[in-house]
């Protein structure tokens, strides 16, 4: 029993050491690296997309949704993803100054902005060269999302990257106390508020929930009560795109807007009733631009926000006045912290009548 104990043991020590060997299989690997911020994964795409067609990132953002969106489905759905998977795909960009183009993607389709993948991004475009000399303290990435350029800075000593700050396209409030019909839950008051994408914003205890103690289902069905109500009843636009002209989900808060140094907490769900597991880096930014806007945060005064998911945490403040279009708006700077989980590749089979993916809710 003991000598095959030790042949066991052995072996199995053998086959791991030995690298890993693709199966047989048809059509292009899909290679990515995963990574989390915060709780929310992030899934970068290494290799096996074709050709993004587009002479700008927002374009390309269109291509993928219309020619190439059975990717987004097999990465991101079950049996290789999941419900509440995230991923980014990194593509050109017309910008001469940013190192990477990237599109976004989730369980509905390709969001304008996000800031947990920013941070993400940070640190991979580090790691992994697409900055050819990295500097210390701090390595600047400059990141073309859909919404526009976001700088990105890296610490980076002695070969090793660490946490991210990044600076946000300008941020303003559209609209404050604006009344919709919610249902199930009747005339409901919101602030609507830019940060890379558009949030409804409106405090959990409305609802009667607390955003770290309440059943995370309940607040998914308040959220996406608010997202489909606002959705119907508000016209959204944006000065610069139609592309970006539209709500991205709904963040529920504590209420605890006015300046503290004590973290204040919410939770954001989006796309098809997705729920971020971090603090939201985009909501971040949209939420000091509201709270900017009503007064309550001063430039350069520093707030921690904390995910009532995970309670995971990022520190946000605005750091500059600015306008976008009409609206008058703020630069937010948002910093937390990235992890490496893994690296896979994945493979096709076309027999596998699962292949391209399904979702259970």
């Amino acid at each position: 029993m003991v000598i095959l104990c030790l042949f066991c043991f052995n072996f199995f020590h053998i086959s791991f050491e030995m690298e890993m060997q693709l199966p047989p299989h048809e059509g292009d690997v899909l290679s990515v690296v995963d990574m989390h911020t915060g709780g929310e994964p992030l899934r970068i795409v290494l290799g096996g997309y074709p050709e993004v067609k587009g002479d700008s990132v927002l374009s390309k953002r269109r291509y993928v949704r219309e020619h190439l969106d059975h990717l987004r489905r097999l990465l991101m759905f079950e049996p290789r993803g999941h419900y509440d998977m995230y991923g980014a795909l990194i593509v050109d960009s017309e910008v001469p100054e940013a190192h990477l183009g990237v599109l976004f993607m989730h369980n509905e389709g390709y969001s304008t902005m996000c800031g947990h993948a920013v941070i993400a991004l940070g640190r991979f475009a580090v790691d992994y060269k697409l900055v050819k000399e990295p500097q210390s303290p701090e390595t600047q990435v400059n990141i073309h999302c859909p919404c526009g350029l976001v700088r990105a800075f890296v610490e980076y000593s002695e070969g090793k990257s660490g946490a991210v700050r990044f600076l946000s396209v300008p941020a303003f409030v559209f609209a404050t106390d604006v009344t919709v019909t919610v249902e199930g839950f009747g005339e409901v008051t919101v602030d609507i508020s830019y940060g890379g994408a558009f949030y409804a914003f409106v405090d959990a205890q409305r609802f009667g929930l607390d955003v770290t103690k309440s059943r995370t289902r309940d607040l998914v069905d308040a959220a996406t009560a608010v997202t489909k109500a606002v959705k119907s009843q508000v016209k959204l636009h944006h000065p610069t795109s139609d592309d970006l002209a539209f709500l991205y989900g709904t963040i529920l808060t504590d209420g605890k807007d006015e300046y503290s140094p004590e973290p204040t907490a919410n939770v954001c769900v989006f796309a098809e009733a997705q729920v971020d597991r971090s603090p939201t880096g985009s909501g971040v930014t949209a939420r000091v631009a509201l709270q900017h806007h009503k007064g309550l945060i001063q430039l350069n005064q520093t707030r921690t926000f904390q995910s009532g998911a995970t309670r995971s945490q990022f520190t946000g403040r605005a750091v500059e006045e600015t306008r976008c279009g009409d609206f008058k708006a703020v630069v937010v700077e948002v910093a937390g912290r990235a992890f490496y989980t893994g690296v896979s590749r994945f493979v096709q089979e076309p027999e596998d009548k699962l292949m391209h993916g399904f979702l259970l809710k």
